[in-house]
C-alpha cells in the first residue's frame, strides 16, 4: 500500500478499493498551484519595483540631489547679482543723471528678455523642468538688464565728458581717509533712536566714528560759506557750497582750518574730528544738501572707492548702528 493513496470501503464488497483520482482535480490542483505561485512573484516585483531602487534608480538620485544642490547655489547667485544691479541701475538713475541733469535711462529697455515667451513656452513643450525654465528666464532678464546698464553708463560717460568743471564741484569723496572709513562705526541716513534724547528721528547724514584729531576733508571743490559754531547741535562745523545746487557740511568739529568766502579743493583738509555739540563721542557728521533738500550721503562716494569697497560700505550702513549726535 503507498504512503500517499487513499482508500475507501466498498460495502458491497466488504473491501477497501483505492481512491481514483480524477483529470479535474488535477486540473484545480494545478491552477490553485499557478495562483499562488503566481502571487507570491507579483508581491517580490511588487516590493521590488516600489522599494528597493535599482543601480540605475540611485545613480539618478545622486544626480539629482547634486543639481539641486548646484540649482540653489545658481539661484543665490542669481539673486546676489540681481541685488547689485539694482544698486547699480538706482546710482545710475538717482545719482548720475540726477548731476548732469539727465533723464533717467528708460525702463522698457531694462526689462524683458533676450527670447521671446514663444521660447519658453517651447522649452514646456519639450519637458524642461520648471526650475530649468526659470532659471534661464533669470539669466536672460540679468543679461539684458546689464547690455542696458552698459549703454546707460556709456551716455553717462559722454555727459562727464562735457561736464568736467561740474565734476570738480560735486562731492564724491569719503570726507575721511579710506583707512579710516574702514575702521569707523558707521551710522547711515534714515531713521533712528537719538542716542542723547532716546527719541526716534530722522539721522539726516552719515557718522564716521575716529579719533579727535583725524583729518576731515572738502569732497568736492567749492566755497566755505560757514565756519563755526552755533546754536544747531552741531558744534564746529563746516558747510561748502559746490554750485550747481549741492551743498556739504561736516559737523562736531574739533579744529576748522578754513574760513568763511574761502576758496577749497577736493581732497583739502578743512578741519579735524572731534566732539563738540550735541555729540555722544568722537566722530563726524556728514551731510549732503541737493537743492535745499538732504539726502544720503552714501550714493556720493563713487570717485574713491572700487565697487567691492562700496559694496562693503552699503552692508556695514545697512547695520544700523545707532547714530553718535
Amino acid at each position: 500500500m503507498a504512503k500517499n493513496d487513499k482508500y475507501y470501503f466498498d460495502p458491497k464488497t466488504l473491501s477497501y478499493k483505492k481512491v481514483r483520482t480524477g483529470i479535474k482535480v488535477y486540473i484545480r490542483r494545478a491552477f490553485f498551484w499557478f495562483m499562488t505561485t503566481g502571487a507570491v512573484w507579483v508581491g517580490i516585483y511588487f516590493l521590488i519595483t516600489h522599494f528597493i531602487p535599482t543601480p540605475r534608480e540611485i545613480t539618478l538620485m545622486q544626480e539629482l540631489e547634486n543639481m539641486t544642490v548646484n540649482y540653489e547655489i545658481l539661484s543665490r547667485s542669481l539673486t546676489e547679482n540681481e541685488k547689485r544691479l539694482s544698486e547699480i541701475e538706482n546710482r545710475d538713475d538717482n545719482l548720475y543723471r540726477v548731476i548732469f541733469e539727465s533723464s533717467p535711462y528708460p525702463s522698457s529697455a531694462r526689462e524683458g528678455t533676450i527670447h521671446p515667451d514663444s521660447y519658453f513656452d517651447s522649452l514646456k513643450k519639450n519637458n524642461y523642468s520648471s526650475i530649468i525654465i526659470e532659471a534661464t528666464r533669470r539669466t536672460e532678464e540679468l543679461s539684458r538688464r546689464i547690455y542696458a546698464e552698459s549703454r546707460s553708463l556709456d551716455e553717462v560717460a559722454d555727459l562727464a565728458l562735457k561736464k568736467e568743471d561740474m565734476l570738480r564741484h560735486l562731492p564724491a569723496i569719503p570726507p575721511v581717509e579710506i583707512e579710516v572709513m574702514k575702521r569707523a562705526n558707521l551710522s547711515s541716513y534714515g531713521m533712528r533712536i537719538h542716542p542723547i534724547t532716546k527719541v526716534r528721528t530722522m539721522h539726516e547724514g552719515m557718522d564716521f566714528s575716529a579719533r579727535t584729531g583725524t583729518p576731515i576733508y572738502a569732497t568736492g571743490d567749492g566755497r566755505v560759506t560757514f565756519a563755526g559754531r552755533d546754536n544747531s547741535g552741531y558744534g564746529m562745523y563746516v558747510i561748502i557750497d559746490h554750485g550747481y545746487g549741492y551743498k556739504t557740511l561736516y559737523g562736531h568739529m574739533s579744529k576748522i582750518l578754513t574760513r568763511r568766502g574761502r576758496k577749497v579743493e577736493r581732497g583739502e583738509i578743512i578741519g579735524h574730528v572731534g566732539n563738540t555739540g550735541r555729540s555722544s563721542g568722537p566722530h563726524l557728521h556728514y551731510e549732503v544738501i541737493v537743492r535745499g533738500r538732504k539726502v544720503n550721503p552714501i550714493g556720493y562716494y563713487y570717485k574713491n572707492l572700487t565697487p567691492a569697497q562700496y559694496n562693503e560700505l552699503i552692508e556695514r550702513a545697512e547695520m544700523q548702528t545707532s547714530p553718535m549726535d
